[in-house]
């Protein structure tokens, strides 16, 4: 890797890793505060709207992004007719769900959703706004100005959240902040990125970009659905706070594993698509990442699954012990969603949109027979067939990614077998702090101090390099950071 391309990675990687877990965990703070004052019915009111949300996002991006990423001679004619077609149809939405919100209101016998969905839907157009200046940041790695713009984002509508809660005013909370977040970023990038849209328009380059984009739309919009069908399943099937229940689950494992995949396929993507003709390159770059993606990743997920019940009793209160099951699952199922994420970002780097694509529908067709196999036999062994439909999509991708880099199955494999283990040691002491210590708050304390001494003693005595890199890399920002205090 020559020197240049390789400061440019780890410049990219550590501030993707800045933004992403500066949003989560300042997201976890925020969210920590609202779960002691909001009920898990109204988590689960805000939860079922959020679905339409969600997938709204993913038809006005449409793949155009990561097109005019993968484009190196993009122009403004380019940007400025994905600017407008991602306004276009932001407003679209907005109005066909305006008027359909009451039908699915109506669906879930939830009336006040009518005027919660209303409200919300306006974060679709706003975020509109932000693609292009978001893509232009991204294809040049500046990843730190998309970490100062979202976490300010983050921090100002966060706080606006809580003072509402504050006063009582309950799910709206919840909307305001969701809402408020996307207009920050609005003006946060029109003050960072500085770019005017012109009045250009072609349809020559949606046209010269939909055969690469429809395939990423059609995996991301199975991906949303997905992703969320089990929401809907409750909503459809449960009360209302048992929605609660899951999405509390589902955002504190999101928390970490969302993180994990936003770092890799936000950073990665355009870092692959730079050498996507160098084949020996690519896939000597591409094991150097999942090798200390796996280090990272899988200790942290299998400790998480035995600490549940003390993290979510300590974090969200009592209240919400009934996440527990649910937190674990879903921290199981995606044990290896960070390098499946890693997997289609290579492949959509050399141009396989329509393998990935495939991918994805193979995937979202084994969830869908689990879900038919398991209904029967309740929620929670539904959670089981989806985290083995979820293991199983890994191991295709990684099929596919030997086809595609002549990546041997068995170098996929010895790249995460080790911090598997790792991961399953430490959480053997985890486990046993559980039995010797019963309150919830010592215990996890105990179980957070023991397994971060742990896993810094293993890193230093297998991985030494790492180690070494690790903690230059640290020093080198802490005397920066005392330097500037100086000052």
């Amino acid at each position: 890797m020559s020197d240049d391309l390789k400061k440019k990675m780890v410049n990219a990687l550590t501030w993707s890793m800045v933004d992403r877990f500066g949003q989560q965990i300042i997201q976890l703070i925020i969210g920590l505060i609202f779960a002691r004052l909001l009920t898990p019915s109204e988590f689960g009111l805000l939860g079922l709207i959020m679905v339409y949300v969600a997938l709204s996002y993913v038809l006005v991006e449409s793949g155009f992004s990561q097109a005019l990423i993968r484009k190196q001679d993009a122009n403004e004619t380019d940007y400025n007719t994905v600017f407008y077609f991602n306004i276009i149809v932001s407003i679209l939405l907005y109005l066909i769900l305006f008027f359909t919100v009451p039908f699915i209101a109506k669906y879930f016998n939830q009336p006040q959703l009518i005027p919660i969905g209303r409200t919300l839907f306006l974060a679709i157009i706003f975020n509109a706004f932000c693609l292009v200046p978001l893509t232009k940041l991204t294809k040049v790695l500046d990843l730190k100005t998309i970490a100062k713009v979202n976490i300010t984002s983050i921090i100002i509508s966060g706080s606006l959240g809580l003072f509402l809660a504050l006063l009582h005013l309950g799910v709206w909370a919840l909307v305001a902040q969701q809402v408020l977040f996307n207009f920050c970023r609005v003006i946060s990038f029109q003050y960072f990125v500085k770019w005017k849209p012109s009045l250009i328009f072609s349809f020559k380059v949606i046209q010269g970009f939909w055969k690469f984009s429809l395939n990423l739309l059609g995996t991301s919009i199975l991906n949303v659905l997905f992703d969320n069908l089990y929401v809907l399943l409750l909503g459809l099937y449960y009360p209302i706070k048992q929605v609660g229940y899951y999405t509390q689950g589902k955002k504190l494992s999101d928390t970490f594993n969302f993180t994990f995949q936003s770092v890799l396929t936000g950073s990665t993507y355009p870092l692959f698509a730079q050498i996507q003709n160098d084949n020996e390159r690519f896939r000597r770059i591409y094991r150097e990442i999942a090798k200390k993606t796996s280090i990272i990743t899988f200790p942290i997920m299998i400790v998480l699954i035995v600490a549940a019940k003390s993290f979510i009793s300590v974090l969200l209160t009592v209240k919400f012990l009934p996440s527990v099951p649910y937190f674990q699952l879903l921290c199981l199922a995606s044990l290896f969603t960070p390098l499946y994420a890693l997997n289609i970002s290579a492949l959509n780097s050399k141009g396989k949109s329509k393998i990935t694509f495939r991918i994805e529908v193979m995937k979202k067709a084994l969830i869908l027979l689990s879900i038919i196999i398991c209904f029967k036999f309740g929620f929670i062994v539904m959670l089981w067939g989806y985290t083995l439909a979820c293991f199983i999509a890994f191991i295709i991708s990684s099929f596919y990614l030997k086809q595609v880099l002549t990546h041997f199955i068995r170098h996929q494999f010895l790249d995460f077998i080790e911090p598997v283990f790792i991961g399953i040691f430490i959480s053997i002491f985890v486990f046993g702090l559980s039995f010797v210590i019963h309150n919830n708050q010592l215990l996890l304390l105990s179980q957070i101090v023991i397994s971060g001494i742990l896993y810094i003693l293993i890193i230093k005595l297998l991985f030494k390099e790492l180690y070494k890199t690790t903690y230059d890399f640290i020093m080198a920002k802490i005397g920066l950071i005392s330097k500037m205090s100086l000052k």
